[in-house]
């Protein structure tokens, strides 16, 4: 079985979500609306990176409301945030009883659904975005994604190249885009892309990784060394550990220690 290359999952999460119209009882309601004062509060903490405390408002304004679709979105995503991925999917079933064409309720579905693993009910999630929203380069981002988690490399690499043309300035595209070449045993692909990735962002350590791997695959031995020592300066020490062992390995293999 092909090993999973790495996943760098850029995926952004939807806070404050606006749904593409409110029901005629939440537009009667107004913005000054109690329920609506808190769902604004708790979209305010979860943009400042406080999932606890937006939670405790998406609950008020609900027990206020429990009819505001945006809400249960938006409370999914913090439960999402908080690891809850089960209770992030019955929010988001929720807010699609409410707002059955809610491409934001689909998309961050499948995020959850794409953490817990469940990569199928994942793609068939960000699909159903895409009905809605087209144009989203995000979506084909992240399907394309699951569809590489599944070992379907070339289903990815359709949905990469669809977001890039969407948005051709997007570095975490060009990297997985990488990824997927390097599934594919095409190092010489995955290298430029790796290299656009670089280009775009020069901090993407993760990036520099991987143009080891494929300079490696490519037989290219001084430069692939002096990529894995690039990237023991530049990895993070926490959220890159993982990486840093393998290419502390690889780099003493090469080198013939």
């Amino acid at each position: 079985m092909p090993k999973k290359p790495f996943l760098f999952l850029f995926s952004l999460l939807i806070a404050a979500v606006l749904l593409p119209a409110a029901s005629p009882a939440q537009a009667a309601k107004g913005e000054n609306h109690p329920a609506q004062e808190l769902f604004s509060q708790g979209a305010d903490a979860l943009s400042q990176g406080n999932p606890t405390l937006a939670l405790e408002k998406f609950n008020a304004a609900l027990k206020l409301d429990p009819d505001l679709p945006e809400v249960y979105i938006n409370r999914g995503i913090a439960l999402m945030r908080l690891e809850q991925y089960v209770e992030a999917v019955e929010d988001f079933d929720k807010a699609l009883e409410l707002a059955p064409r809610a491409p934001e309720a689909f998309y961050n579905r499948a995020l959850a659904y794409s953490r817990s693993g469940l990569y199928d009910k994942a793609v068939a999630d960000y699909t159903r975005a895409l009905k809605y929203a087209p144009k989203d380069w995000q979506i084909f981002y992240n399907r394309g994604n699951a569809y590489l988690e599944q070992n379907k490399s070339g289903e990815a690499l359709k949905d990469f190249d669809r977001a890039l043309k969407l948005n051709p300035k997007a570095p975490e595209v060009y990297h997985n885009r990488g990824l997927a070449y390097l599934h594919q045993k095409k190092p010489d692909k995955a290298l430029e892309n790796f290299d656009q990735t670089l280009e775009l962002n020069p901090n993407f350590a993760r990036a520099v990784f991987n143009k080891a791997r494929a300079l490696e695959q490519l037989g290219q031995k001084p430069e692939a060394m002096a990529a894995y020592r690039q990237f023991l300066k530049t990895g993070n020490p926490e959220s890159d550990a993982e990486y840093l062992q393998k290419a502390l390995d690889r780099l003493k293999e090469l080198e013939g220690k």
